[in-house]
């Protein structure tokens, strides 16, 4: 049986399927469990070419439609009865009112998912080199915008939410088709990257923002440990940095304790997972990573 701790790590899809046959074998798929929350990133095969692409602003209508065509999305996973739920806190695409539930079993080594409410299967395979040291932190910047911040091992995910909101059970591609280039730039401004933690750098090796592919995550906790800062760049290319309140932050239950010594009183949520991370950046060089994150699959 399968329990929410049992899939902690990096899982990458290797089939989708439906009951009239279809199936998907060339999206690549990963999706990085923390101890409950996660993020997850879908991008179509046989991207163009970003190569003159340093900036949000440097995006073309050429880049729209395949841009618009991800998905991915950030929150809670928990089980629902016999079957299991990834809670959306943050989509790339628009919301949906149909629950992203299914039915979770192990078949030689492969995580079998089986839709729930939509009939499909997906075949997962575990990719985490190491799954330890391990958090997750789910936060806020001043604006309101919804971000998380998950690693796993050396490998690490971050979403940062849109400054817009999309319409419920619309499209992305119909949007971004619809409006003026400046508009399609502001509706794909959401950014779900994944990397690695190599040397003491956080190096993105896939994004939804292709630009920021290589660059450095570089993450910084405040002191009290209720912030933390993350390197950005504003869409015209100038590096910046982006602040964010952690809301909630899971941790193991002997770091649960230093942490609230150190925040007090304070509105920070801290929750106790059952496997011992550490809140230190592990500086790894030694790991051999399964999957070019920057190249096709």
């Amino acid at each position: 049986m399968v329990e929410v701790k049992d899939t902690l790590g990096l899982w990458e899809r290797s089939l989708i399927a439906w009951p009239d046959g279809r199936k998907d074998t060339r999206t690549f798929v990963a999706w990085l469990q923390g101890p409950s929350l996660f993020a997850d990133l879908r991008q179509p095969h046989n991207p163009p070419s970003f190569d003159d692409v340093a900036c949000l602003d440097d995006l073309q209508p050429d880049h729209f439609k395949w841009l618009a065509r991800q998905e991915g999305f950030a929150g809670r996973f928990a089980s629902a009865g016999d079957a299991f739920e990834w809670h959306r806190m943050m989509d790339y695409q628009c919301a949906s009112d149909i629950a992203d539930a299914g039915y979770l079993s192990f078949s030689d080594g492969v995580l079998v998912e089986r839709g729930r409410d939509i009939p499909y299967i997906e075949h997962w395979h575990q990719t985490s080199p190491s799954t330890r040291p391990h958090f997750a932190a789910r936060m806020q910047d001043q604006m309101g915008i919804e971000g998380f911040l998950v690693q796993v091992g050396d490998v690490f995910m971050y979403a940062r939410n849109r400054a817009v909101a999309l319409p419920r059970g619309g499209s992305l591609v119909d949007l971004v088709s619809g409006c003026s280039p400046e508009e399609a730039r502001t509706l794909l401004d959401c950014e779900i990257s994944l990397g690695r933690v190599c040397g003491g750098s956080w190096l993105i090796g896939r994004s939804s923002l292709p630009f920021r592919v290589n660059a450095d995550l570089a993450p910084s906790f405040s002191i009290d440990g209720e912030s933390i800062a993350i390197a950005d760049i504003t869409g015209a290319g100038k590096a910046s940095v982006r602040n964010w309140k952690i809301v909630e932050l899971e941790v193991d239950a002997q770091q649960q304790n230093s942490a609230t010594h150190r925040t007090g009183s304070s509105g920070l949520t801290i929750r106790s997972c059952s496997l011992p991370p550490t809140i230190s950046f592990r500086d790894d060089d030694q790991v051999s990573y399964p999957t070019d994150l920057r190249g096709k699959r």
